[in-house]
Order: structure tokens, then sequence, then C-alpha cells
């Protein structure tokens, strides 16, 4: 019998990071800026990396597919945000995160110039 394969669900991976100091919640603006939910600090995509991601699907539905993104931006802030993966995945989000320098997973980004 094969051993099963245990499913991390989102909430323990964000407890997990929040452990880790990935504390503050960022959302993505229309003018392409990451900020703080409050808005008091908002960062162009190049001020921003992506230390993980985390991607999630649904067992029967395409629209549960999601990801998670921790993130540490150029002043030491360390933070999470969430998207809806594939299909379903929010243009303005996605786009923000192939500017994006991560630490070692391969995201398709455009030629920097």
């Amino acid at each position: 019998m094969e051993d099963k394969v245990e499913l991390t669900s989102m909430v323990t991976i964000l407890a997990a990071l929040r452990k880790e100091g990935y504390a503050t919640e960022f959302r993505i603006t229309e003018d392409g800026l990451l900020c703080t939910m409050d808005e008091k600090a908002c960062f162009g995509p190049y001020e921003v990396r992506i230390t993980n991601f985390y991607r999630f699907e649904g067992e029967t539905n395409p629209g549960d597919m999601a990801i998670l993104y921790a993130i540490e931006t150029v002043s030491g802030e360390k933070g999470t945000i969430v998207d809806a993966y594939g299909p379903y995945a929010d243009e303005t989000v996605e786009n923000f995160m192939k500017q994006v320098e991560d630490l070692g997973k391969d995201i398709d980004k455009p030629d920097r110039k």
C-alpha cells in the first residue's frame, strides 16, 4: 500500500508563516503597487521579493485553486498575499508578481532591461 501524501492547508501555511514574522497582509492596487491592507506603506515590484510561494488545488473545483506568496519588502516588512490560481487569477496581481524578484522558485518573468 502506498503512503498517503499529507496535503497542507492554506490556514496551516499561513499560521507557520506568521510565526516566521510574515504578519502583514498585502494587496495589489490598480496603480501596480503592493500595499499593506491599511495602505500605510506601498511598494513597487522592484522593492519586493518573493521568498516562497505555495499553490493549493481544490479536489473537484478549479475555482478553488489559489496561490499564497510570502513576501519581503526593501524596508524589511514581511507578509503575504493570496490570489486565485489559473483561469480565475487576478490579472493585476499576476502582472505585478511577474515583475517581482524571487529566490529560487522559477516564476515566468518578462526580460528585464
